[in-house]
């Protein structure tokens, strides 16, 4: 639905749930504070750009722009049918399109002033390595594999995430990552031996500078709770924000007033909490539902998109980034150099509140996606209340 197709009814009782505070949780908040208010020496800021915010990633003391470059991507000239992403490369070997692309958009990202990759698989590191090739020292990089990362029983062991960390270097085409943000099992199932096994990985591999910092990424919010709670040598963590997230310390309404325990406490803290108390730096994941978000989810994108998508891309991230001080940074996957300008108008503009007319429309579109998740994206409805 359009602004237009809104009905002025539509439009003042939208507004009046938004004066009430009904509204969707992500519209509240003010921000971790920027660059531009701890008075920080912008000239010590990898790729500095005035219309980007730069906050500090907890106690790695990395600082580190509002919008990051996630890993996944959807090459722009294939659909969903074609195959996942990009699919796999033989041999290793990039084909010249991808390189293209993902070098086109590492450049633009450098230009706008965004400092953060994150990599999540063997395809992904020797995309990036390909974007990065002779300017390694232009971003942040944080990585893992998925495929051998400790969602697998039989990785599970010291041994065994070393190899993990070697491959992503290997395959990037670098001697040291300056993040392992290692991937944890979706169901929340891993135990503290295999917490305690990777910490381990870790230290190893620091002592060795081949990973620098330690972050973890969940898909499960109770897990990710305890492990933030209990592991101080966890740096960072990264875990999924949306335009439905809701702080648990934003006051009671009808989503968040009660909560079932899940196994792992305290069930009635926010980890927004948990992160500030551990000097944990955030990097939110999927704030467009794995592309289900948008019209255009699954189809060939040609040139810079539409603009009902381009302005729920940046609103969304807009308000992403004021859900909570304990955010650090938003990482959408970006398919153009389009997608990487609008992304970074939202960290430009996160200051200004969103007019009603603009909060009213986000909200009825994200109501109304947020419905109709993809199968393989309900698990997201965990992440409403955090």
């Amino acid at each position: 639905m359009t602004r237009e197709e809104m009905t002025r009814r539509d439009f003042v009782r939208q507004s009046s749930l938004a004066a009430a505070g009904a509204i969707t949780g992500v519209l509240a908040g003010t921000g971790r504070a920027s660059s531009e208010d701890t008075g920080e020496d912008k000239t010590k800021i990898l790729n500095y750009h005035p219309e980007m915010g730069y906050r500090r990633l907890g106690k790695t003391n990395l600082t580190i722009s509002e919008i990051g470059l996630g890993g996944h991507w959807r090459a722009p000239w294939r659909d969903r049918s074609d195959g996942w992403w990009w699919g796999k490369f033989a041999d290793e070997q990039v084909p010249a399109e991808v390189a293209k692309n993902r070098t086109g958009v590492m450049s633009k990202a450098i230009d706008c002033g965004v400092n953060y990759l994150d990599i999540t698989g063997g395809e992904e590191c020797l995309c990036y390595g390909a974007a990065l090739k002779g300017r390694r020292d232009k971003m942040i990089v944080g990585a893992d594999d998925y495929r051998l990362c400790p969602r697998h029983d039989e990785y599970c062991n010291t041994k065994a995430q070393i190899h993990n960390v070697e491959e992503c270097l290997r395959r990037i085409g670098t001697d040291h990552l300056d993040i392992w943000r290692v991937q944890a099992k979706m169901d929340g199932t891993n135990t503290d031996a295999d917490m305690e096994a990777t910490i381990e990985a870790f230290h190893v591999l620091k002592k060795a500078g081949k990973a620098l910092h330690f972050g973890v990424s969940s898909h499960s919010r109770p897990w990710a709770q305890h492990v933030i709670e209990k592991y101080d040598d966890v740096e960072m963590f990264i875990f999924p924000c949306t335009a439905k997230t809701k702080r648990k310390d934003a006051g009671p309404t009808k989503d968040n007033v009660e909560e079932v325990a899940m196994g792992y406490g305290p069930d009635n803290t926010s980890v927004f909490d948990a992160l500030r108390r551990r000097d944990a730096g955030l990097i939110t994941i999927k704030p467009f539902f794995g592309g289900s978000l948008f019209q255009s989810h699954g189809k060939v994108k040609l040139g810079v998109g539409s603009k009902e998508d381009n302005d729920l891309a940046r609103l969304t991230l807009q308000c992403i980034l004021n859900v909570s001080d304990a955010i650090t940074c938003v990482i959408p996957g970006l398919s153009t150099i389009y997608e990487v300008e609008n992304a970074v108008r939202a960290s430009s503009l996160r200051r200004q509140a969103l007019c009603p007319a603009d909060q009213q429309w986000l909200t009825k579109v994200t109501d109304e996606r947020w419905a109709q998740l993809p199968l393989q994206y309900t698990w997201l409805h965990d992440w409403q209340v955090v």
